[in-house]
């Protein structure tokens, strides 16, 4: 049996200052733009929407600034709504996990 996957992962800079969202009932969430710049099969950049649900109080105290190394490991969703000009959707990324580490200050996995 032929099985589907839908995960994602990115490296890439934070684009504008990440956008924090609090819900009255308590849900929250840490919404990035992120650029992944790509040099083949042509030179390009792409901006990235990602959405991280109910942050850790870490994250949320210090989400990370603008210019910002970001790595992002989640999935691709569609999202939908209505505008004036009628329904509209998007595909973005909802992360599971983000890490606003270097790689040189991640810490080496032991066998």
């Amino acid at each position: 049996m032929e099985m589907d996957l839908n995960l994602i992962v990115l490296c890439g800079r934070i684009a504008t200052e990440p956008e924090i969202r609090m819900f009255e009932s308590g849900t929250r969430l840490i919404r990035y733009l992120v650029t992944v710049r790509s040099e083949a099969p042509r030179r390009r950049v792409d901006v990235v929407p990602v959405t991280l649900w109910d942050p850790s109080d870490e994250e949320v105290a210090e989400p990370g600034e603008r210019g910002r190394r970001i790595w992002i490991c989640g999935s691709v969703q569609r999202r939908f709504w209505e505008s004036p000009d009628g329904r509209r959707s998007r595909l973005e990324v909802i992360a599971e996990q983000i890490n606003l580490k270097e790689v040189e200050e991640l810490e080496p996995v032991s066998a």
